[in-house]
């Protein structure tokens, strides 16, 4: 008898690690909307692609990207493959013409074919050979996480935070988002603190990035920010000016020699905006077609908490700010916190995933009207 409940209580222990480890009932969206648990036991996940073949790729903070599969196609992953390990904030990555593009602080990797490698048989723990892209970008990882997307042209996009909250550097490349092109980096916007998320319009092609304000100068400001690129090079006030009208006080008396670029959009202070995603695909309703997606990942030193929640911004055909409002809330109750979304990522079929990388989970948000 004591062996079969030695048994029980290890099944049980078996059966409770697999389940998703937070109240999907809290969270709160709008009728017609479902959320599910798609992946689970991941390490601290941020962006996301998916490839032609449905397979979703993330990259871990803690060290790995690793492959999901859903072979059944009932909302829930059935295998998960690592392709990648033993990386240093591997925070971005990028799917272009079946090639698989990754980061570290310092470093981007590419893998060929990828898709077509998980065809293949190999060995246990065996991985695929991945390419350096470019090597020798500034190591400090404060700010240093990245966020990588390509264009229709193939040119691959990343950024490059502050090295510190509030500070000038003599290098160039910190506080900017930047694209290689042809083998040489170029400038795509400066002044630019900490984004860690930005996506291209699917009708006008601009980017739409947003910024992480500075801290320490109080509960209620500066606020994060989303902005809009219409041209290279265009300047975004870091870390002379912050938000619409905060100067700083430290910098914003120096002529930084720049005309500043106001954000479309105050998001609020200290709700830390990460990953972004607009909307493609059917299955949401006609008037969520072409917003933005924004996950606030949420304050850390803010006495009163904020953030915490999935935002939705509809933009006019100028790609001017109509609305901004709640898509998904209650990571955050009772100054409790259960998650914190990091990435939204709207798959080839309409629906849309969310990675969490306090829950270490990731959503798979339907619509059903």
């Amino acid at each position: 008898m004591q062996n079969n409940h030695i048994i029980l209580i290890f099944f049980l222990l078996l059966v409770s690690s697999n389940l998703p480890s937070m109240n999907l009932d809290q969270l709160q969206l709008d009728q017609g909307f479902k959320i599910s648990i798609y992946a689970q036991d991941l390490d601290s996940p941020r962006q996301m692609a998916e490839g032609k073949n449905g397979t979703i790729f993330v990259a871990e903070r803690g060290g790995q990207i690793l492959a999901l599969i859903d072979a059944d196609q009932n909302g829930q992953i059935d295998s998960k493959v690592i392709v990648a390990r033993d990386l240093t904030l591997s925070t971005g990555l990028s799917l272009f013409e079946g090639n698989l593009y990754f980061s570290e602080v310092s470093k981007i990797w590419r893998i060929d074919n990828m898709e077509d490698w998980l065809k293949k048989p190999r060995e246990a723990n065996e991985l695929p050979e991945k390419n350096l892209v470019i090597d020798g970008l500034p190591e400090d990882t404060w700010h240093g996480w990245k966020w990588l997307q390509h264009d229709q042209q193939g040119r691959l996009y990343f950024n490059v935070g502050a090295p510190c909250n509030i500070c000038l550097s003599e290098n160039q490349q910190f506080a900017s988002i930047l694209r290689i092109e042809n083998g040489l980096i170029e400038h795509v916007a400066r002044g630019v603190r900490n984004s860690v998320g930005f996506d291209f319009h699917p009708q006008t092609k601009k980017l739409f990035f947003t910024d992480n304000g500075r801290d320490w100068l109080g509960d209620n400001e500066p606020s994060c920010e989303l902005n809009r690129v219409d041209t290279d090079g265009q300047f975004f006030g870091y870390p002379y000016k912050h938000a619409l009208n905060i100067s700083d006080p430290e910098f914003g008396n120096l002529n930084s020699g720049y005309d500043f670029v106001d954000p479309i959009l105050e998001l609020g202070a200290h709700v830390a905006p990460t990953g972004v995603s607009f909307h493609k695909g059917e299955m949401f309703p006609e008037q969520m077609r072409n917003n933005l997606f924004i996950a606030l990942h949420g304050s850390w030193n803010r006495s009163e908490k904020v953030g915490y929640k999935l935002l939705r911004v509809a933009l006019d055909e100028k790609g001017e700010v109509i609305s901004a409002q709640d898509f998904i809330t209650g990571w955050l109750k009772n100054g409790k916190i259960s998650g914190r979304p990091s990435a939204p990522l709207f798959r080839n079929d309409g629906s849309l995933l969310l990675s969490d990388d306090k829950a270490n989970v990731i959503y798979l948000v339907t619509y059903k009207g």
